[in-house]
């Protein structure tokens, strides 16, 4: 099938091992705040991407696609009910989803600094230029994992889908740095397998965007992969976690 003979392309020998791992359980923590609060459950290499953005008390941060919204939980627990977080799907189903979540395991005092939004991630560098200290894009991707996974989405996995998804990417990675304020921090992340995701849609936006430049980033989890631009996570050598991609971006 295409999706095996592209990644046995992309990987190599260490294909069959990764193969297998993509196949098993993946590795959750508990996020939970506080008594009577649902926790939820997050994948490691997902909590790290979302501290990787480095979100202080006091800081206006755009969670670009949040949905569902564990990495929403995360920002808002660093903010600790100082600053602003808005949390944007323009999905109306995974809106609602995001709304659950964030009104269920987060503490009262924590959720007032959060909006839920619906917009398109798309318009916020034109509508919202240069208004935010920090911003999370965990981009749509292929979520990989979750295609091998199921037969159906698997038999519709094409090449010509992951180079679409990387062109959106694209779009919405441009968008971020227009909406980030001079000096502020950015989070690109996908949970993809393939380059053309992942360091491939960095590297064009920093040849469109000079005003960008990569933060290498650091306490990486053990196992992971350093790539030219960022991190990439991956459960065959990080005890299941991944695959989770992420680099980090400043804006001179």
């Amino acid at each position: 099938m295409e999706f095996f003979d592209y990644f046995t392309n992309l990987f190599g020998e260490r294909w069959p091992v990764l193969l297998e791992s993509l196949k098993g359980e993946g590795r959750a923590t508990e996020l939970r705040f506080g008594e009577g609060l649902e926790p939820y459950y997050l994948d490691e290499a997902s909590v790290f991407a979302a501290r990787a953005l480095g979100v202080r008390p006091g800081d206006s941060v755009l969670d670009m696609c949040a949905a569902p919204g564990g990495k929403t939980l995360v920002i808002a627990s660093m903010l600790a009910g100082e600053g602003f977080l808005q949390s944007n799907d323009r999905s109306p189903d995974r809106r609602l989803r995001l709304s659950h979540v964030i009104e269920n395991s987060l503490p009262a005092d924590w959720r007032k600094v959060v909006t839920v939004s619906g917009y398109d991630g798309v318009k916020f560098g034109l509508h919202r230029k240069e208004s935010f200290d920090r911003i999370l894009l965990d981009a749509p991707c292929s979520s990989d994992r979750h295609v091998l996974n199921a037969p159906e989405h698997l038999k519709v996995w094409s090449v010509k889908r992951v180079k679409r998804l990387a062109v959106e990417q694209g779009g919405l990675l441009a968008s971020a740095i227009d909406a980030l304020k001079p000096g502020g921090t950015l989070v690109y992340g996908t949970c993809a397998l393939s380059p053309v995701e992942n360091d491939d849609v960095v590297k064009r936006i920093l040849k469109k965007r000079p005003a960008m430049r990569v933060e290498p980033l650091e306490s990486l989890p053990e196992g992971a992969d350093r790539t030219e631009c960022g991190v990439h996570i991956l459960p065959d050598r990080c005890n299941g976690c991944g695959p989770i991609y992420c680099a980090r971006l400043v804006k001179e």
